[in-house]
């Protein structure tokens, strides 16, 4: 099949979304489609490259407006396309713009990725676009059944919907370096709680350095993107008593990640918004082996940690929730082993990479079969 991607960033921007679409991409690929990415670059002036065997077309930018690129030449690159299927990744304004004026004729999928959260002017000016391309599209992908019961958007057509949960090179968690984990459970000795990700408003890592004054041992916040944000959050720390038990990181090296995965003794995603559509870090968690706790916001949290099973469940903005059930795994080596121990199984039952590319295909086959039959 040739597939056409269409999403507003694309590798090198790193990022949740990012990241699934080029692993999804070079994954097909690697069984022998054709795949162009077609995305907004960062400058003016647009390129195309050649990636992983994935051809990329990045087309000017001229401005960022509310998170949307503003990029004229999306059209024309968009109007040249000739797939087999076209591939729509969503929340995206410009592209879903670009596809209704110049979209190629062919099958549409979409991957509903998120509900529009915060910027709600846009979602007032989009919300009509948006509803038609997805009545548009012959199958709407959601990463659990909790977004399509939950999205005003996807409920009404949930019959159209299907589940595609997000998948990982499983094996690059489980392969850490024994030397640097003993190193650094060495620095920061433990118990060890670890989040991971962006320091955006909607993780709640605030919840989290709020929890540790009430909980034990210490936690590790790998995050990025927000200079700022990490200010007022060390502030925080020092405010209620933890700046010694928490500890801010910067880690660039993927291989490192690794490590710090398995030097921890359980992973905290204590998001507080449904901006957290799912939480692929939970699976790069369990792929280590280790016990989650995160919260309940009606999206794909709480399917990918089963609660009691897997790790547990708490409200949202509720720190000292949080902090009981980190105490609770904190305190109990056997639990957290079982729990561990699930995670691990329901991560290559679930979320790898392989069961994702799979059932990407047999969505396209759907959806062109649907096609020759209209």
């Amino acid at each position: 099949m040739r597939v056409l991607q269409v999403y507003k960033d694309y590798f090198p921007i790193l990022g949740g979304i990012e990241g699934h679409l080029r692993l999804l991409a070079e994954g097909m690929v690697a069984r022998g489609h054709q795949v162009t990415v077609l995305t907004s670059g960062r400058g003016r002036r647009g390129e195309v490259r050649e990636i992983g065997g994935v051809r990329v077309i990045y087309a000017g930018r001229m401005a960022t407006l509310a998170s949307a690129p503003v990029s004229p030449a999306l059209l024309a690159h968009m109007a040249r396309q000739r797939p087999d299927i076209v591939h729509l990744h969503m929340p995206d304004p410009t592209g879903d713009m670009a596809l209704a004026l110049a979209g190629p004729r062919a099958p549409l999928v979409v991957s509903y990725h998120s509900d529009i959260v915060r910027q709600r002017r846009l979602l007032r000016l989009y919300a009509p676009l948006l509803r038609r391309t997805l009545r548009r599209a012959s199958r709407i992908i959601a990463a659990s059944p909790a977004y399509i019961q939950s999205s005003p958007f996807l409920a009404p057509l949930a019959e159209r919907c299907a589940v595609m949960p997000y998948g990982i090179d499983l094996a690059r968690f489980a392969r850490p370096n024994p030397a640097k984990v003993a190193a650094i459970r060495a620095r920061y000795p433990g118990p060890l709680a670890l989040f991971v990700g962006r320091l955006r408003y909607y993780k709640g890592v605030d919840q989290l350095v709020r929890a540790m004054a009430h909980a034990p041992g210490r936690a590790l916040i790998i995050g990025a993107d927000a200079t700022v944000r990490r200010a007022d959050l060390e502030r925080l720390a020092r405010e209620v008593g933890v700046a010694e038990r928490v500890h801010f990181l910067s880690v660039e090296d993927d291989h490192e990640l690794v490590d710090y995965y398995h030097a921890a003794d359980l992973f905290v995603l204590p998001s507080v918004e449904r901006s957290e559509a799912f939480g692929i870090v939970q699976i790069e968690a369990q792929a280590a082996g280790l016990p989650v706790v995160a919260t309940e916001l009606g999206t794909g949290t709480s399917y990918v940690t089963l609660h009691g099973q897997t790790g547990i469940i708490v409200p949202p903005a509720d720190h000292l929730a949080l902090a009981r059930a980190i105490q609770a795994i904190m305190g109990s080596q056997t639990l957290a082993r079982t729990m561990g121990e699930a995670g691990r199984r329901r991560a290559h039952a679930e979320f790898s990479l392989p069961r994702m590319l799979d059932r990407a295909e047999a969505l396209y086959a759907e959806a062109l079969r649907a096609n020759v039959e209209c």
